[in-house]
């Protein structure tokens, strides 16, 4: 598979908040900030899964990583964000407890994640994101969504 240029050039990150944490995404992953609408649910879909969203003919599976991650009872207002992503695999939505902005790391500003049992598997990090006096989780959200403990199928295989 063909990455494109090595990763020396300044990234895009979305940041947004779960519990105490501020956490990472490649922007380039996300394809639109959207309220939380109604869901349908799925029989026998783990927790975090909380159900699919019907976006513009595409079915959309949402999912809650405030408790993917055990971060208490999510609650769900008019400030809940929903961040649709839109990755090879498939389209996804991710419930966050908030979006901040969208910030520019250069290489010298990631460091690679210590091992330090976190909520999230090191697999999953891209690493740590340093911005003044700012520490972003950075996320690979592909490998993530794509992970089995996420209890996704992609959509291509049947």
């Amino acid at each position: 598979m063909h990455h494109g240029a090595p990763a020396v050039k300044a990234h895009e990150f979305l940041a947004f908040t779960l519990g105490q944490e501020e956490y990472g995404i490649d922007i380039q992953k996300v394809q639109e900030l959207r309220g939380y609408d109604t869901v349908t649910r799925i029989a026998n879909a783990p927790e975090h899964i909380k159900g699919v969203v019907n976006l513009r003919g595409i079915i959309v599976p949402i999912i809650d990583m405030r408790i993917k991650f055990n971060l208490g009872t999510p609650t769900y207002d008019q400030f809940t964000v929903v961040i649709i992503l839109n990755m090879a695999s498939r389209v996804m939505g991710m419930v966050v407890d908030s979006v901040s902005d969208v910030i520019t790391l250069s290489p010298e500003q990631v460091k690679s994640a210590p091992e330090m049992g976190a909520v999230l598997d090191t697999d999953y990090l891209i690493g740590l994101g340093t911005l003044d006096d700012r520490m972003l989780i950075l996320i690979d959200i592909d490998k993530l969504m794509t992970s089995d403990e996420m209890g996704l199928v992609p959509q291509a295989v049947q």
